[in-house]
């Protein structure tokens, strides 16, 4: 999201687990910490930022196969600074972790990676783009035109991406603020990736086309300590629109924000408070009570949704587990998406 995942506690210091979801609510004394009124700068803001703490590449996309069967993917390379430099070989303070997963109605199948920086095990470069850890890539010669690949031990894809729209910026210009105390990141995404390609999968090849969405967040304490977690939506509406939207739960009351996105890509920022988003149902996963269904609502967008997940298993059982899977929309407006949701205990 977006806030998205995950500060990589495994290799952060124990004290941290307590403060905000997965650490992201740490200080971060001696990162940099995003500004509001922040000029991007491309390509080079489409590589790594290691003086800022966290930061990832993430897609998703929902995909329709030859086999008349609905496909979600998901490619993540998350980056983790343990200290606020960079260097190469073994004493790089970067840490790197990719996950990967294939969901269809009735089966989730993820794999993840986890890699030291500096050796060329994993990394991200800006021009021309390419983002990697062992063999699992994502490149191209910019991020309008990539390639996207990733095995896993009963599963891989080999898909191309090509945008069909401008990159949109999250919040105040890609300022995105995710709590009252303030706490922000910088923010953009790709939400309108065209999709084609090859899933290899037990039952042999599926052939897919589809939209894909590429989030792009990078910080060094996006969160307050009080902060255990989020729900994270992306959607895409039969007639154009698109959807970002995020609950960011918390001791002191819930914080939102979304982003309506025009058909042209021309992108509103929608403040605290305006969202509605209201678990209906819950499945039992991984020994959890998840919400799998979920009523959305914008007054002002006249957006009232109901969102209902493609199955309910979608768990991600990595080293920082979490859900994470297709969803169908119906209501006001219908279409397709994902959701991520986190702290779920």
């Amino acid at each position: 999201m977006n806030v998205r995942l995950l500060a990589f506690l495994l290799f952060l210091p124990c004290a941290a687990l307590a403060q905000g979801f997965a650490g992201l609510g740490t200080d971060a004394e001696g990162f940099k910490v995003p500004q509001r009124g922040y000029q991007f700068q491309f390509p080079a803001d489409h590589g790594a930022h290691p003086t800022f703490r966290i930061e990832w590449w993430y897609v998703t996309a929902n995909l329709m196969g030859d086999d008349g069967a609905e496909y979600g993917i998901q490619w993540t390379l998350f980056r983790s600074a343990l200290k606020p430099l960079d260097s190469d070989g073994w004493q790089s303070p970067q840490l790197w972790m990719g996950h990967a997963a294939v969901t269809t109605s009735d089966s989730h199948r993820f794999a993840e990676r986890i890699a030291r920086g500096g050796i060329g095990q994993a990394g991200v470069t800006a021009n021309p783009f390419a983002a990697w850890i062992d063999e699992w890539r994502m490149d191209g010669p910019d991020m309008d035109s990539l390639t996207l690949s990733a095995r896993g031990a009963d599963f891989g894809y080999d898909l191309k991406l090509n945008a069909q729209g401008p990159l949109v910026f999250h919040g105040d210009g890609g300022y995105s603020v995710k709590s009252a105390d303030g706490q922000a990141s910088y923010y953009y995404s790709q939400p309108a990736y065209a999709v084609t390609g090859t899933l290899q999968l037990p039952d042999g090849d599926v052939q897919v086309t589809g939209k894909a969405w590429m989030d792009r967040e990078w910080s060094s304490q996006p969160l307050s300590e009080d902060q255990t977690g989020w729900d994270w939506f992306s959607l895409r509406f039969d007639s154009g629109d698109r959807l970002m939207a995020f609950r960011l739960r918390g001791a002191r009351g819930d914080y939102t924000s979304a982003t309506w996105i025009e058909p042209d890509g021309k992108a509103r920022a929608i403040d605290d408070g305006a969202l509605v988003a209201e678990p209906l149902e819950t499945a039992r996963t991984a020994g959890r009570n998840i919400p799998v269904r979920w009523r959305l609502g914008l007054p002002d967008e006249d957006l009232d949704i109901e969102i209902s997940a493609l199955n309910p298993n979608a768990w991600m059982g990595t080293s920082f587990s979490y859900w994470e899977g297709p969803v169908r929309v119906t209501g006001s407006h219908s279409g397709i998406g994902y959701l991520e949701m986190t702290g779920y205990e």
